[in-house]
């Protein structure tokens, strides 16, 4: 119960205390939106170019982990898929959009705040490998996915084309790909630049978290409860399950496979209903998911900070 008290308590106050304060009137959905505004398209974006421009490379980027992670992840996606058809008959988009939430965990708002304070600042490299292609697979598998399906009878060349659209307006995508231009090419960052960026990496989780919950209050469930509970077991239970027996399988050393389990635990994103939403599917189930696996790492993370070495 320790662990729950000092790691993931704070964590979920601090989105408690958006989720009040939108509850109780004291910002509006738009002042919501504003610091989403800013979080998504600048705070966060920025913390992931520094940790990407900063990373060694060479000794974080092991084959294991990322392997154990995605597999896992690619998994959740298929299951969630094949569940949304075989068991809940919906339609072929739906299946995507649904297998998405699946895929697509909370690696950066909840995945880096829990791990920092279960095992420390230091401990967050495994995390920030797992991050720097998690948008780009993530968004790669569902927007191929679903523009293929919503332009089968098409021509292959301009499903290749939307698919290269969305990838490429995504900030966090654009974000992670300039870090690897800094990192991989020896680019200078003048000291001035660093602390500006320092400084806005700081605002980044702090702000992120409080406008989670906010965004979390409009997400009140509604139907669709069964999808809802299957998407959201293959997110916290199926994915970190099969992320640690393959941890465990390739041999990773204990500080990636704790940084692969957690980041696998966390709840659906955000993300999965801006997706959903870009479609105009499953909208409900993604939404929902969120809510509900958020809440849930209070309970899953938990257990999963005492299975782990």
């Amino acid at each position: 119960m320790q662990a729950l008290a000092d790691v993931i308590l704070p964590v979920f106050l601090v989105i408690g205390f958006g989720y009040v304060a939108r509850w109780r009137g004291l910002i509006s959905d738009a002042q919501v939106d504003g610091v989403v505004w800013f979080t998504q398209g600048f705070a966060i974006p920025c913390l992931l170019f520094v940790a990407i421009a900063r990373l060694d490379l060479g000794q974080e980027f092991d084959w294991r982990l990322l392997t154990a992670f995605y597999l896992g992840a690619i998994s959740g996606f298929a299951l969630g898929f094949a569940g949304a058809r075989v068991f809940f008959r919906r339609d072929w988009e739906d299946c995507v959009a649904i297998g998405f939430v699946a895929l697509f965990s909370n690696s950066v708002l909840l995945g880096l705040p829990i791990t920092e304070r279960a095992y420390g600042a230091g401990a967050l490299s495994a995390n920030y490998a797992i991050i720097a292609v998690h948008s780009p697979i993530c968004y790669a598998i569902g927007i191929t996915c679903m523009e293929l399906i919503r332009n089968r009878g098409g021509r292959l060349r301009d499903s290749l084309g939307q698919i290269v659209s969305a990838m490429f307006r995504n900030a966090l995508v654009i974000a992670i790909g300039l870090g690897f231009l800094v990192n991989l090419g020896g680019v200078p960052m003048p000291a001035v630049v660093d602390q500006a960026l320092d400084m806005m990496v700081r605002a980044a989780l702090p702000a992120a978290l409080f406008s989670l919950g906010g965004v979390l209050y409009r997400y009140r469930p509604e139907g669709d409860l069964r999808t809802i509970g299957y998407v959201v077991t293959l997110s916290l239970v199926v994915h970190p399950a099969i992320t640690y027996g393959l941890a465990l399988a390739f041999g990773l050393s204990v500080e990636a496979t704790r940084s692969a389990v957690l980041t696998a635990a966390m709840a659906p994103g955000v993300n999965v209903y801006v997706f959903a939403n870009i479609y105009g599917r499953a909208k409900r189930v993604a939404a929902s998911s969120v809510l509900i696996g958020t809440a849930g790492v209070m309970l899953t993370g938990w257990l999963w900070l005492q299975i782990l070495p």
